[in-house]
């Protein structure tokens, strides 16, 4: 809501120079009731971050830097919950501590022109560590549906950039749901090629909360869990792992409600259907690029799953998580797949 100026006093004013005053703030106050009635997702911009707001409450921020890569973080429920994990942007008791690169939802992945864009430290692959830089700002716009615009460089450890990217992130409610439309441009050097390696660690990717992961072992300690895994091919929880479909979906029940993050593959993309890179830890992805790795059992040659950009060239990813409340059954994934398909040919 716009913040307007004190009326002033009214005394020692005619009833004419006291019209003066208040038809003008009536004017504003009536205008910033029609803004406020029509724009139902905000976006702030911060020093560090943009903040996005549905319905006048958070519902992530996109944070900028700060880390090796920017990230959407946190993602919550349009009731609050939060669907994500806090760290390792911040110490919550009874949360995983494993891969402090796993930042809530993120696009990275872990060979571009070897260098890992994934991993961070010594953990990954032998690759040097690169970061992906954000370099600015392209369009910020609230309303109906609020989108923000970025471009990023992705620089090598010395400073080299090795590739850039220019990403369209749309935030809208739909029936109850939240959608996030995460779109990325990856762009070669003019100058030299640019290959996205096969390796399973990448790439459309969120680490969701913890009481929705699936039983499972972390530093050789069985963790609990209630949480389920289902692909659009009908995979379930740990054999959803490295399967090809259209959409996956993670989903628990948790204080009484089930919540669920489902992911889509756009047809257009490279790979369709991709590949899942789908954990019972929580980790939970869509990766084009890791063929050879998800399909060890038919011993594809090392690079099968390799793409390839000629200097200049640039290659256009799509994707929607839906943020839900219900079973993915109730919420209808299939129907809401067809749809982003036909409204995004």
């Amino acid at each position: 809501m716009t913040k307007h100026a004190e009326l002033p006093s009214r005394r020692g004013m005619t009833p004419r120079g006291a019209v003066v005053w208040i038809l003008p703030a009536l004017v504003t106050l009536v205008a910033s009731s029609q803004v406020d009635g029509s724009t139902s997702v905000v976006l702030s911009r911060l020093a560090d971050r943009v903040r996005v707001e549905m319905g006048g409450t958070l519902f992530t921020e996109y944070i900028f830097t700060g880390a090796t890569r920017p990230y959407c973080y946190p993602i919550l429920a349009a009731d609050g919950t939060s669907l994500v994990r806090d760290y390792p942007m911040k110490t919550t008791a009874g949360e995983d501590q494993d891969h402090p690169h796993h930042r809530a939802l993120m696009f990275a992945h872990a060979d571009v022109n070897k260098i890992d864009f994934w991993n961070e430290g010594a953990s990954g692959t032998a690759y040097p560590k690169g970061q992906i830089v954000h370099d600015t700002i392209l369009e910020m716009k609230s309303g109906e549906a609020g989108v923000l615009r970025t471009r990023n460089s992705w620089r090598a450890p010395s400073g080299e950039i090795v590739a850039t990217d220019s990403r369209t992130l749309r935030f809208r409610e739909q029936d109850g749901l939240r959608l996030l439309d995460f779109d990325v441009t990856l762009e070669a050097p003019p100058d030299r090629p640019l290959t996205l390696g096969d390796n399973k660690d990448g790439t459309m990717a969120i680490r969701i909360a913890q009481w929705m992961t699936m039983p499972h072992r972390i530093r050789k300690q069985m963790v609990a869990g209630v949480g389920h895994i289902e692909t659009a091919r009908g995979d379930r929880d740990a054999d959803a792992w490295g399967k090809r479909a259209p959409w996956c979906v993670y989903y628990a029940e948790y204080r009484g409600s089930t919540y669920g993050v489902a992911l889509l593959d756009h047809p257009g993309n490279l790979s369709h259907p991709t590949w899942w890179m789908a954990r019972d830890y929580g980790l939970f992805a869509a990766n084009p690029f890791g063929k050879r790795d998800f399909e060890k059992e038919q011993n594809h040659p090392p690079g099968i799953g390799d793409r390839t950009l000629e200097p200049g060239a640039s290659l256009t990813l799509r994707y929607r998580f839906i943020f839900f409340q219900g079973r993915p059954e109730s919420v209808g994934i299939e129907n809401l797949f067809r749809q982003y398909s036909s409204a995004h040919p």
